[in-house]
């Protein structure tokens, strides 16, 4: 109740953690895009979206540790996981489009704890962050202060995701991904290779997926066990915004980052990721049960 009574005499504070919950909202909304993507046009819940956006972290802040600007990784980290996602399709992923839905969530639920796995051997378990070096940026004499590299972050993922819908809609390869989401036997018939169409997006995804793993490791922090939170935001986001729609998952990226932080304020970080898991539920549940009632109304 103190944090609740410290909001309402302090209207700054709250507006200061609105903002900061929107900037890291659009991070979030490209991991949901992402796994919008691949459920669309796949057919599957792919559960390594979180365990993509880490490793995109990793390979920033290995890379800084070598020297180069964390900003000059993006590309970098969106191309390593370009490989990686083309590799698991080629492997695994495959052999489970067109499957039941429940395998493909076992099949990638496998792949995320392998990459875990090998990101805890390889980095520890420590969470690690990158300093990008962008200072703090202060409003209103002091009293309200943004990270720099915040701002940078919302800015490169609202371009990032109009950059995607820009592709999906004009260039060839977009055409055919949109072509196969639709209706992949059709597609087939006009000669689309429809396994290739596979193989990019759920390459695509992961780039998508490095790209904004590269922007957390500079804003919050990646660790190898942080990845189930990203994913659960990603379905969450998606069910808000509605899939495949790239503005409505950016207003519910930013709408669920401003709540995160709004609940973490008032209830303690250590339950902030609760929060999301409460509303995940709250929302699967209000949706299941509009759907009896509709049946109920056609019958």
């Amino acid at each position: 109740m103190d944090n609740l009574n410290l909001l309402f005499q302090a209207p700054i504070l709250s507006l200061g953690l609105m903002l900061d919950g929107v900037l890291i909202g659009a991070i979030f909304a490209l991991a949901a895009f992402g796994l919008a993507l691949v459920w669309g046009v796949m057919g599957i819940i792919n559960v390594t979206q979180g365990e993509y956006v880490m490793l995109g972290g990793y390979v920033t802040y290995v890379l800084s540790k070598y020297g180069m600007h964390p900003l000059a990784t993006i590309p970098i980290a969106a191309f390593v996981l370009w490989i990686v996602g083309w590799v698991l399709y080629r492997t695994v992923v495959n052999r489970i489009v067109g499957r039941d839905m429940f395998i493909s969530l076992l099949a990638t639920f496998g792949i995320s704890q392998v990459l875990a796995q090998g990101m805890n051997l390889a980095f520890g378990a420590a969470p690690v962050t990158v300093d990008a070096g962008l200072g703090t940026i202060f409003f209103f004499d002091g009293e309200l202060t943004i990270s720099g590299i915040r701002v940078v972050a919302f800015a490169l993922s609202i371009v990032i995701a109009l950059s995607l819908w820009m592709f999906l809609r004009r260039s060839r390869l977009g055409q055919s991904i949109r072509a196969t989401a639709q209706n992949p036997r059709a597609a087939r018939i006009l000669g689309i290779n429809v396994d290739k169409v596979y193989a990019h997006t759920f390459a695509l995804n992961a780039a998508i997926c490095g790209a904004a793993g590269a922007l957390v490791a500079m804003a919050i922090i990646v660790g190898p066990t942080l990845g189930l939170i990203y994913t659960l935001r990603a379905f969450l986001i998606g069910i808000l915004g509605g899939l495949g729609s790239v503005i409505g998952s950016l207003l519910a990226g930013t709408g669920l980052g401003a709540a995160e932080n709004l609940f973490g304020f008032l209830a303690g970080s250590e339950l902030q990721q609760a929060f999301t898991f409460l509303l995940l539920v709250a929302i699967l549940v209000l949706r299941n049960w509009r759907l009896q009632r509709q049946r109920k109304y056609l019958r």
